[in-house]
């Protein structure tokens, strides 16, 4: 199995499919949803829920598929990064 490298946070990702043009005032209100909430997810403080997928992606003209499989990416590369627990493995 091969490493996988650093993903970017679904946020940051985000930041790159917005048009500098437009303020995070102007995409909360495209978005429908807090400035707080767009905030934290583009600062990288918070996780893309399916809500969230599915607006971006309608906003963007992608898939919330795509957006949910970048979040899950970074999720377990996180993990990755941290010792492993000691799991018996079940008996055959």
């Amino acid at each position: 199995m091969s490493r996988m490298v650093n993903p970017a946070h679904p946020g940051e990702v985000l930041r790159e499919f917005l048009p500098e043009s437009l303020s995070v005032s102007e995409a909360t209100k495209c978005l429908s949803v807090s400035r707080v909430q767009l905030s934290r997810l583009l600062n990288g403080r918070a996780a893309l829920t399916a809500e969230m997928a599915i607006r971006i992606a309608m906003l963007t003209g992608t898939s919330a598929e795509s957006w949910l499989k970048n979040q899950m990416q970074w999720d377990l590369w996180q993990v990755e990064q941290r010792p492993r627990p000691h799991v018996e493995p079940l008996a055959a």
